[in-house]
């Protein structure tokens, strides 16, 4: 019965440690870094998680305010181009082509944005800012929740990252808590990406962020 008791208590433990350790890394990795618009620093570029559009080719309210906020940024000269990173494949109805419609309808100049299609989710964002894009720097636009994780992602590949978050959403949606404990999870995934050095969609070097900038 003593067997059983510890072997039980062990697997517990390594339950427990395989979901607190990432989550504790994730914060100390983010710490200081996730911060309102008004905390946020001037940086060139800013880069725009994506997430649900509808099949209109709206962006979802979630997305929205993302959206919103990068536009922000860019209006108060805190970033001087935004990548909008995204699926952008038809089941996904287009995320990075419709976010960069978005934010062009509220004022942002096209030129000024810079489309990642084969932004799968945030390890594959992170990567390929830096392979792609050339990024070394950059603010990431998301909901609060998801920030820790992104920044921790995009400074364990190399990218000096500072988080700006959005929370409005939370006083209207009904599932802000479910995604935030998902975030346990996706704790997980990250550190497997980055201990495997997965590889997302290969792309040459791309100099679509100089462009922005210098337009």
């Amino acid at each position: 019965m003593l067997r059983v008791l510890t072997v039980a208590l062990c697997v517990v433990a390594l339950g427990v440690g395989s979901i607190a350790g990432p989550a504790l890394w994730t914060r100390w990795m983010a710490r200081d870094r996730v911060l309102t618009l008004a905390q946020a620093p001037a940086r060139d570029v800013a880069i725009i998680y994506g997430a649900e559009v509808y099949p209109s080719g709206r962006p979802s309210p979630y997305l929205r305010a993302r959206l919103d906020l990068g536009a922000a940024l860019y209006k108060a000269g805190k970033a001087k181009a935004l990548i909008v990173s995204g699926d952008d494949a038809a089941s996904h109805n287009r995320e990075a082509t419709s976010m960069k419609k978005y934010l062009v309808s509220v004022g942002v100049p096209a030129a000024k944005v810079v489309e990642d299609a084969y932004g799968l989710d945030t390890y594959d964002t992170c990567v390929r800012a830096r392979d792609v894009f050339g990024v070394t720097s950059a603010l990431l636009v998301s909901q609060r929740y998801h920030l820790h994780r992104a920044v921790a992602t995009c400074r364990a590949v190399g990218v000096d990252a500072v988080g700006v978050g959005d929370v409005s959403v939370k006083k209207t949606s009904k599932r802000w808590d479910e995604f935030a404990r998902r975030e346990l999870g996706a704790n997980l995934k990250m550190v497997w990406d980055l201990v495997t050095s997965r590889a997302p969609v290969q792309e040459p070097p791309s100099d679509a962020v100089k462009r922005a900038l210098a337009a």
